[in-house]
């Protein structure tokens, strides 16, 4: 049995906020107790093998729930692997993590879904998969959903290859809301696009090319959340990064369309002028906008029109970010700083609560795809992590195979300190390469 003694509890879902003890039996999460009464309780059985991990002055919540990210696994294991990728996601909190369809080859078959659930499964966190919505993200035959949510899909994603076709993206959430499952969709529309990665704006201008209008985000989030409201099928906005696009899932969500929206931690953290500091490394489909679009962002995460944020940990080699801005692919790994910043830009400024961020990094997304996760509740998986709220720290290595980040050497707040899934401890920070115990 395992005691976690003296923490700020924070469970979003049961609206808990109180220092106490976390009693942990095999795989599940006994009970919260009153600060000194979890050994207590632990023993009351006559259990003598009690751990005690001492968590004064240490927050604990839920383990986090990612429901974007890229593991390249298969086809790009140079840049990340599931096994490498699951460090990374334990080192930065997470015990759920939800993998996105773009691999090579893309997760539009069962035999592809399978090899990710099975490398997944011995990872030592739960690492769940979308597959495609339309076979060879080429947006015109929808696959076996139905086959693949039997073979273990989360749900479904074409992530990277935006849906251009309206008619097929109304037949695909038709499926969907059928049988009750997760669409979720990025929104560029490419027709408006001559450099992706790079806001159309002051930066673009000075650095001499046309960029990336919101426009072209704008454009695909009015369509999908009118279609998301005719079928009633239930949509992800992904990375949200439009202003605009906050105010259109804002009215969606007032008429009764079940439509969630993600933010990234760069989205909310930086603008378009930390692609002149950072090139490619502050480079990403959709853009950082402007502050305008930012302060807008943050505004929909406080009134609820963004219901969670999600990294979009996109690895890439070091070669790959060197090439000319224009040519670098776009993204960047973010499981590892994502809880320091959401602290940092998001709770230090006032923006939102801790408990209010626990619930945007973990219950909603475990709602939105219908996971037993995001709860400390009794029976609940024992998922937990344990993170200092108050310590600084500065952004210098990665678990993570890349190292594609504008953040490094940046001084955040907010660290974790150990990541628990299913009972066992999947990190602990005195072992700082993140290897699963």
């Amino acid at each position: 049995m395992l005691v976690i003694e003296g923490a700020r509890i924070l469970d979003p879902a049961e609206g808990l906020d109180m220092t106490g003890d976390i009693v942990i039996e095999g795989e599940k999460i006994r009970g919260i107790y009153p600060a000194g009464f979890g050994r207590e309780e632990a023993r009351r059985d006559g259990e003598e093998n009690v751990q005690v991990i001492d968590a004064r002055g240490l927050a604990a919540a839920p383990g986090l729930v990612d429901v974007h990210v890229h593991f390249r696994d298969p086809g790009q294991t140079y840049k990340e692997d599931i096994e490498t990728g699951a460090r990374a996601a334990a080192r930065g909190g997470y015990t759920t993590v939800v993998l996105m369809a773009n691999t090579r080859p893309i997760v539009d078959s069962r035999e592809t879904l399978e090899y990710v659930l099975e490398k997944g499964r011995k990872t030592g966190i739960r690492v769940l998969s979308c597959a495609a919505v339309s076979k060879g993200f080429e947006g015109r035959e929808l696959t076996d959903m139905e086959g693949l949510l039997a073979a273990g899909a989360a749900g479904f994603t074409d992530d990277g290859i935006p849906l251009m076709d309206g008619a097929f993206v109304r037949r695909a959430m038709e499926e969907a809301a059928r049988l009750d499952t997760v669409l979720s969709f990025h929104e560029e529309d490419k027709t408006f696009i001559r450099e992706n990665g790079i806001n159309h704006g002051a930066v673009s201008e000075k650095l001499g090319i046309y960029g990336s209008p919101a426009l072209a985000e704008n454009s695909l989030v009015a369509r999908d959340c009118m279609i998301a409201l005719d079928t009633g099928a239930r949509i992800d906005i992904q990375h949200i990064s439009s202003g605009t696009s906050v105010e259109l899932v804002r009215l969606a969500k007032g008429l009764g369309a079940q439509v969630w929206a993600e933010v990234t931690p760069h989205h909310f953290s930086l603008t378009e002028e930390a692609v002149l500091a950072h090139g490619s490394l502050a480079k990403m489909n959709p853009p950082l906008r402007t502050e305008r679009d930012r302060r807008m962002l943050i505004e929909g995460l406080k009134d609820g029109t963004i219901d969670m944020i999600a990294t979009d940990h996109a690895p890439h080699s070091r070669e790959e970010k060197e090439k000319p801005l224009t040519q670098a692919p776009s993204g960047i790994i973010g499981l590892e700083t994502a809880l320091a910043l959401g602290i940092t830009h998001l709770v230090k400024k006032g923006h939102l609560s801790l408990l209010e961020l626990m619930e945007k990094m973990s219950t909603n997304p475990a709602r939105l795809y219908k996971l037993e996760a995001g709860s400390l509740k009794k029976g609940a998986p024992a998922d937990v992590v344990l993170f200092d709220p108050d310590r600084e720290w500065t952004v210098e290595h990665f678990a993570s195979k890349s190292a594609n980040s504008p953040f490094v050497g940046e001084r955040l707040t907010g660290k974790v300190v150990c990541t628990i899934c299913g009972g066992r401890e999947v990190y602990r920070e005195e072992d700082e390469d993140g290897k699963a115990v």
